[in-house]
């Protein structure tokens, strides 16, 4: 298939395709455990060479520590350039590591209640609150799945940037910016004074509780279980950030190295999410409601060259068009159900046309498609213009 835009496909038998992925619908606990506990742990022990190495490397005059050494660094290369390069591999290898890390709380969304119950806590403890994204801040996402939601003002991780100038997407981009600050100040300032002031706390639910992109999405009103979660992981939040500055100093030598650090890495962490978001789907939708098979070609699966797909879109998120398709087929399934729906579905099935070559070319045509509407909007007033003199 090519990276344009899909054609209208014929009807979808939704019921044919459960028959072919049938075998793959169970999550195996054993997976999700290893491979969240050796991600998360390597992307600690990343962090903390990577850290280490700043501080002997770039900070020994500068930084309040000076002078500082942890204890890995007798075990580290005594060579200058060589801990340069040590450096920045770890850092990247970090940065990659947490990310796979983060993107099981896409998993955990999806698994019934009552299910992954201690997995949910060691995912929350290990890394939620230690990078301010509770699971709670993406319970919205289930929104994203419903058909009567989907790319409508209800569905808050949408936005038609097909319809918008291409300075909307750049801008869009930046974001990653100016999050990790704003999380800081929503969980260590607002989230006491929510307790304390009702009419703040409906606001900070609202409008400071969802990872979502359209900023103009209002959150509903919680049920009274789910608001007994939110409180426990607000409250594990706001600790996290009163304890941060003796974990920063007696783990890592200093707070604003740390921080620093922390930062950057936060930085690239939502970069790079924030460019697989816009290659997760075509973005054509104009806010009206679509039907099933609309929503599949509007979504795009990455099916190969998974050694590449699999770091920037990792624990099956490369795989988002067949996500659509079953929300709660587990993660480590997705290749094995994409292939089989690949070898039993028709040729003139709407499947096919979600898969795309490159990350890179999905990219480039939402840049183009953005472009050339914009160059026809002036156009089109004009001729409004004119016609209506």
């Amino acid at each position: 298939m090519s990276d344009l835009t899909p054609s209208i496909a014929p009807d979808f038998s939704l019921r044919e395709a459960r028959t072919a992925i049938s075998d793959y619908l169970r999550p195996n606990h054993l997976i999700y455990w290893v491979d969240f506990l050796l991600t998360i742990m390597a992307g600690h022990i990343c962090f903390g060479v990577a850290r280490t190495l700043t501080a002997e490397l770039y900070l020994s005059g500068f930084a309040p520590d000076a002078g500082w050494a942890s204890p890995v660094s007798p075990l580290l290369p005594t060579s200058t350039s060589t801990r340069i390069i040590l450096h920045g591999f770890t850092s990247i290898a970090a940065c990659l590591l947490f990310y796979r890390a983060a993107m099981f709380i896409h998993e955990l969304v999806h698994r019934q209640r009552g299910t992954f119950t201690w997995f949910r806590v060691a995912w929350n403890t290990l890394c939620g609150v230690p990078f301010l994204m509770p699971s709670f801040v993406y319970h919205t996402h289930v929104d994203h799945h419903r058909r009567e939601h989907y790319g409508t003002e209800h569905d808050g991780e949408y936005l038609s940037f097909q319809d918008r100038p291409p300075i909307v997407i750049f801008l869009w981009l930046l974001h990653p910016l100016i999050v990790p600050p704003l999380t800081v100040f929503r969980f260590l300032l607002l989230t006491p004074l929510a307790w304390l002031i009702p009419p703040l706390r409906r606001l900070v639910h609202k409008r400071m509780s969802s990872m979502i992109i359209d900023p103009l999405y209002i959150r509903p009103v919680p049920s009274r279980y789910a608001q007994r979660i939110i409180y426990m992981q607000e409250a594990a939040c706001f600790l996290w950030c009163i304890f941060i500055p003796i974990f920063a100093t007696r783990v890592f030598g200093g707070v604003l190295p740390f921080l620093v650090q922390a930062y950057f890495t936060a930085v690239f962490l939502l970069l790079l999410n924030g460019l697989r978001t816009l290659g997760s789907h075509r973005w054509v939708n104009q806010g009206k409601r679509m039907n099933f098979v609309d929503q599949l070609l509007d979504s795009v699966n990455y099916p190969n060259h998974r050694w590449i797909t699999g770091v920037w879109g990792p624990v099956g998120s490369r795989f988002h068009a067949l996500h659509h398709l079953f929300p709660t087929l587990p993660y480590h399934n997705a290749a094995a159900a994409h292939r089989a729906l690949m070898a039993s579905l028709p040729e003139t099935s709407p499947y096919r046309q979600t898969s795309a070559r490159s990350l890179t070319g999905v990219l480039l045509n939402l840049w183009r498609r953005s472009a050339a509407n914009h160059a026809k909007a002036p156009q089109a007033a004009t001729a409004t213009v004119e016609h209506s003199s």
